[in-house]
């Protein structure tokens, strides 16, 4: 038994990982910005994404600590170029969405909630 238990632990953390990837990008963050409610600095972030159809949770994280999770919407769509969309406002420069190869995560700024900087 427990053989068997050691074999099925062993296959699960095999495994995990190629279903994170689907869900998951990293992102370069080329300067610093406000994402949600938290003030990031420039560097690549760890993306995920959870949730059905087009209402997600992203969570950016960073050095294994999470620096903030907020409500998103994943819209499926062929973007020809990647990248980040922001918007500057009074001198603050805000990310808004996320260009991916295949969908378009779109953020939104209401109720996000902060982790540990």
């Amino acid at each position: 038994m427990k053989r068997f238990f050691g074999f099925a632990m062993m296959l699960t953390l095999l495994v995990a990982p190629a279903f994170a990837g689907k869900n998951s990008q990293t992102v370069n963050l080329p300067t610093a910005m406000k994402v949600g409610s938290a003030d990031v600095t420039p560097g690549d972030y760890y993306v995920t994404w959870t949730g059905s159809g087009p209402e997600v949770q992203v969570t950016f994280t960073r050095n294994r600590k999470v620096i903030v999770t907020l409500p998103a919407k994943l819209v499926e769509q062929n973007n020809k170029n990647e990248g980040l969309d922001m918007n500057t406002q009074g001198g603050v420069q805000t990310l808004q969405a996320i260009r991916l190869r295949n969908m378009s995560l779109i953020l939104e700024s209401s109720t996000p909630s902060s982790g540990s900087k």
